[in-house]
């Protein structure tokens, strides 16, 4: 069933830059020689690793267990010895325990036991079990979001893939529609709502069809814009509904959830399969095959490059996720993890590589806002190290970090870089006072 959206009236057009890969079906990666797996792939505490140096496993078979309710299992994604557990940067430079396992190319796979009923309880005990957690970047473990404090009615699929470059989720849509529809209504059926909503960028007319035809979903049309895949943007343009400034999409009524994320659950409750591995892109004008792969999580960055052909001479950039989101990388001896939707090389023809100049007051960054914010006074006030002004006037801890405005920005000021600064030393402010309270 196809409904139509609203739209939300800021953002930004950014060119697609899909047809790079999205035509291209999905390949599996050539398995590793060894594996780094992280204990730190999600939102929350890490996990804690149960295996020791020498020890044998399994394909499928937990290696750190979560460590609280906001964190999440860790599977392994070979079979192999464990040679090390030993502290590697992630993408973003935070350095986390990797438990190293040589592969022994037999996978010996062990899976999940077969659950007794498809009760909700039952349903996000397995996805916890599991170690799912959004797959559109965000990494947050989906049995909390499965459990929120307030009712909900409705569930929100991303299938918007906003991003430019990326089209891995696209394509799960196309190649494994029924294994992501069956995912969707196992999500739904967790969180007890009946009300389905699964929207789709435009620029993506065959998933649109091909979902259309369920009658159990509502496929929503959306338009082609920058940051539609954003939770609040994604609600409203789907439902209508808003959600409060400072409070969760559940005030609203409603859950979303990733294309990915709902493979991943149709996996964990049909096949028993824990997540230890996903779908991602690897794309731009620097690399020289882009693809859309199957990937074993901590798979060094380097060989899914070469897989793919090797890098070209002018790459000027890499990323990893989309580029208006994902970090920049100095390095490709990274491993990929339950978060890496893709990895681009960019040529110098498609980023900046221009200096920042003075702010010009001109608005732009203001105008496209799309949660209505000020980011020019948060980098003013940011630059003053007036935290709490970047705030009070440009409510910085609004902020959803999209990126929009340092891309409208004519300065090419480092707007996303002032608000990540303000943001975290605002959060080390309130921890500190909270630890002097108890």
């Amino acid at each position: 069933m196809i409904v139509k959206a609203k739209f939300f009236g800021k953002g930004v057009h950014v060119p697609d830059c899909k047809s790079l890969s999205k035509d291209i079906p999905i390949a599996e990666m050539e398995t590793p020689d060894f594996v780094a797996i992280s204990v730190a792939q999600h939102i929350g505490k890490p996990a804690e690793p149960i295996v020791a140096i020498n020890d044998h496993v399994y394909q499928g078979q937990l290696i750190a267990k979560a460590s609280g309710f906001v964190s999440a299992n860790i599977y392994s994604s070979v079979s192999g010895v464990v040679t090390s557990i030993e502290k590697r940067p992630n993408v973003n430079g935070v350095m986390s325990d990797h438990i190293i396992i040589q592969n022994d190319n037999l996978y010996e796979n062990v899976v999940l036991e077969p659950l007794a009923d498809r009760e909700p309880k039952t349903l996000i005990n397995r996805i916890c079990e599991a170690g799912i957690v959004g797959m559109g970047g965000a990494g947050f473990p989906t049995h909390v979001k499965l459990s929120p404090q307030t009712k909900v009615d409705c569930l929100v699929i991303n299938g918007a893939e906003c991003e430019p470059y990326l089209t891995c989720d696209y394509r799960l849509m196309i190649e494994k529609q029924h294994e992501v529809i069956e995912g969707i209504k196992l999500l739904a059926k967790a969180l007890g709502v009946s009300k389905i909503y699964v929207g789709i960028e435009k620029n993506k007319p065959d998933a649109i069809e091909a979902f259309g035809k369920d009658n159990d979903l509502m496929v929503v049309p959306l338009k082609k814009a920058y940051p539609m895949g954003s939770e609040k943007h994604l609600i409203y343009s789907c439902t209508g509904r808003k959600v409060p400034t400072g409070k969760l999409p559940s005030d609203a009524g409603c859950v979303v959830q990733n294309i990915a994320t709902a493979l991943a659950t149709y996996e964990a409750v049909e096949l028993n399969k824990p997540l230890y591995e996903r779908y991602m892109t690897v794309s731009g004008s620097g690399v020289v095959q882009p693809r859309n792969l199957h990937v074993k999580f901590g798979t060094r960055l380097d060989d899914i490059i070469n897989f793919c052909g090797g890098l070209k001479e002018d790459v000027a950039m890499l990323i990893s996720g989309g580029p208006m989101m994902g970090p920049t990388m100095i390095s490709t001896d990274l491993y990929t993890t339950k978060t890496s939707s893709g990895l681009l090389a960019l040529s110098s023809k498609e980023v900046s590589l221009e200096d920042p100049t003075p702010c010009i007051n001109c608005g732009a960054c203001a105008s496209a806002c799309p949660m209505n914010l000020l980011p020019m006074m948060i980098d003013f006030y940011t630059q003053a190290g007036d935290f709490d002004k970047a705030d009070s006037v440009g409510g910085v801890m609004n902020c959803i970090s999209c990126g929009t405005c340092a891309y409208v920005c004519p300065a090419k000021r480092a707007l996303v870089q002032s608000i990540t600064l303000a943001k975290n030393q605002i959060m080390a402010k309130r921890r500190a006072q909270q630890g002097g309270n108890k």
